[in-house]
């Protein structure tokens, strides 16, 4: 199975692993994984007086901030994982990913907020969950 796993390093993202460490079906050798993070996109307005080499180690260094903790977890469990880094809106991209490469079930943490939250605040987990082709399995 190939399976798209987004994170973002919050502890929702820390309790997604613990249940996929908890639940042995999910971590093993017949699956294939993508780890996915998505750094937001800077200003446009600032992005224009910034050189793109910066730009570029801004990207790099803020995805290896929460990429650096997931692939300990993926070694400590021997697994054979690509990683996935994008530059955009968190909904959009893993959307986007998900469907493009053909995963078979999609992985990820969810805040779970309440139905006013998502209401005023808005989810990327509900974001995905309506836009989303892919199976998705929401961990809380």
């Amino acid at each position: 199975m190939k399976i798209l796993v987004p994170v973002d390093g919050s502890a929702y993202t820390k309790r997604m692993l613990a249940y996929l460490a908890a639940h042995d079906e999910w971590l093993g050798e017949t699956h294939r994984y993508t780890v996915l993070h998505i750094v937001p996109a800077v200003p446009p307005r600032a992005a224009a007086v910034l050189d793109k080499a910066t730009l570029k180690a801004y990207y790099e260094d803020e995805a290896e901030k929460v990429l650096k903790p997931i692939r300990a977890f993926m070694s400590r469990h021997n697994l054979s994982v690509e990683y996935v880094v994008k530059v955009g809106h968190a909904a959009d991209v893993i959307t986007s990913v998900a469907g493009k490469s053909k995963h078979d079930l999609l992985i990820m943490g969810s805040h779970g907020h309440s139905a006013l939250g998502n209401l005023v605040m808005g989810s990327v987990a509900t974001k995905v969950l309506a836009n989303c082709a892919t199976p998705v399995l929401l961990v809380r």
